[in-house]
């Protein structure tokens, strides 16, 4: 019997609608990095679970509150990181789209240090309305 590595545990209990919930989950020192420079009134660096709740209501309000997170696969890269694939949905300038990103996580002591949230920016799927 497989079993499941304690990091993806700890990011199973991260809840992106219930962030006050998610708090215990998250280090008090916490980091939230996003890069894309098509959306540069988002990139950057996001600090502890306010920053982190703020990321996400800049998202909804650039998206109408369209945008989702989608999670395809997770896999733990030793003791210390976990890569997750995601494909995020929204509408986004008055178009609906797909776009596959990874996020890398830091996982220490059980809970989450640090992440950067790296979007494919040059191959985003437009979907047909």
């Amino acid at each position: 019997m497989n079993k499941e590595h304690p990091n993806i545990d700890v990011l199973k209990r991260l809840d992106l609608t219930n962030m006050a919930a998610s708090a215990e989950v998250l280090a008090e020192d916490f980091v939230w990095h996003y890069f894309n420079p098509e959306l540069p009134e988002v990139q950057g660096d996001y600090l502890g679970i306010a920053g982190f709740t703020d990321f996400f209501k800049r998202m909804a309000n650039n998206t109408g509150g369209t945008f989702k997170v989608n999670v395809i696969s997770t896999t733990p890269m030793g003791d210390e990181l976990l890569v997750t694939h995601v494909k995020d949905t929204m509408l986004l300038k008055g178009k609906q789209m797909e776009i596959d990103a990874v996020v890398v996580w830091s996982i220490v002591d059980g809970k989450i240090k640090e992440a950067w949230d790296i979007p494919a920016v040059h191959r985003v799927k437009v979907l047909e309305s």
